[in-house]
């Protein structure tokens, strides 16, 4: 179940109630009149089941409520409440499968940003993959996977591509064209510096990798894996829980093959470094063509299935009465 907090100005407030009395996944629902200093207007809270909640902010969203006043949106863990327990059962669905699309907005809109700190991250990430690629050792490697951030950028492009927002693919597929070159540089020269010192030598290269030559061996199942991936990542991603996340993170080798290129290039084995980056380029590819699969599909679903919140009577008559508002406010 989800906290909605609103502040709604005066003169809308009663069409807010209206809404939220006549659905069906709403509870819980209070008035505080005048409450809201800035901006001004009244604020009103309530809780909503996961399942209904896409629907109550799309509406409150054609009321205009974010242009005048607020919409804040909480995760509510524990709730003690036959009210809520009826809202929930009201509310088509189960919680822990719906997806409410201004939250995954929010979420992904957050990892696009070509950052200081995301670039530290993945550099740091692919510095110990290199380590691990030149050692053999897959706990090395799997350790760069889960420290790696380029799945945020990825899910992004995938919800931006999906919901249409431009702006935030473009953002992302930056952070991933740009981050990825600067990552595989400073470990180029991080592999090195490790050489002069006597830490590494292209010899470790050369050698048998049984546990690790994979990673610049591409075959079909690199596609499938990577694919399969991007479905349980945006799943993961959309529904309530997420725990399955850090496991989508060790299963692809995103980081592991560009720090393979970085090693490669640095001792000059450029076979290797040539099949590194078709793995990482089918990776990349295949984890956001099965973002963008799954998140189609979702939409797709929950369409079809018309999973809203059942409205009464009063609560059609308010939509209509909002889309005339508008219309007369265009026409102005």
């Amino acid at each position: 179940m989800l906290h909605l907090r609103l502040i709604v100005p005066s003169d809308r407030v009663l069409t807010v109630l209206e809404l939220l009395e006549g659905d069906a996944s709403v509870t819980h629902l209070v008035v505080l009149a005048g409450a809201a200093r800035d901006p001004a207007g009244d604020v009103v809270l309530c809780d909503v089941a996961r399942e209904g909640a896409s629907a109550v902010l799309s509406a409150l969203r054609d009321l205009g409520i974010p242009d005048d006043g607020s919409i804040a949106v909480e995760n509510i863990d524990v709730v003690l409440s036959a009210a809520g327990e009826k809202a929930e059962r009201d509310a088509p669905g189960l919680g822990t499968d719906a997806v409410v699309w201004e939250e995954i907005e929010q979420r992904v809109g957050d990892e696009v940003e070509l950052s200081a700190t995301y670039l530290v991250f993945l550099t740091v990430a692919t510095i110990i993959a290199a380590i691990g690629v030149l050692l053999d050792q897959p706990i090395l490697i799997v350790g760069a996977m889960v420290v790696g951030p380029d799945f945020g950028p990825l899910a992004a492009l995938c919800v931006g591509v999906v919901l249409r927002k431009r702006a935030m693919a473009v953002k992302a597929a930056v952070a991933l064209v740009v981050g990825f070159p600067v990552a595989m540089l400073l470990t180029l020269g991080a592999v090195r510096l490790l050489d002069v010192a006597g830490l590494v030598e292209k010899s470790m290269l050369l050698a048998d990798r049984p546990l690790t030559d994979f990673i610049w061996r591409p075959d079909a199942l690199s596609w499938v894996v990577g694919f399969l991936a991007g479905i349980a990542g945006i799943v993961s991603l959309t529904s309530a829980k997420s725990g399955a996340l850090v496991g989508v993170l060790i299963s692809v080798t995103t980081v592991p093959a560009a720090a393979n290129v970085s090693v490669a290039v640095a001792y000059g084995v450029y076979d290797e470094a040539w099949g590194s980056t078709v793995q990482l380029v089918v990776n990349l590819a295949a984890i956001v063509v099965g973002g963008v699969v799954t998140l189609v599909v979702q939409r797709t679903f929950w369409r079809q299935r018309a999973l809203r919140p059942k409205r009464t009577r009063a609560a059609q008559l308010v939509a209509a009465r909002a889309r005339r508002a508008a219309r007369t406010k265009g026409r102005s």
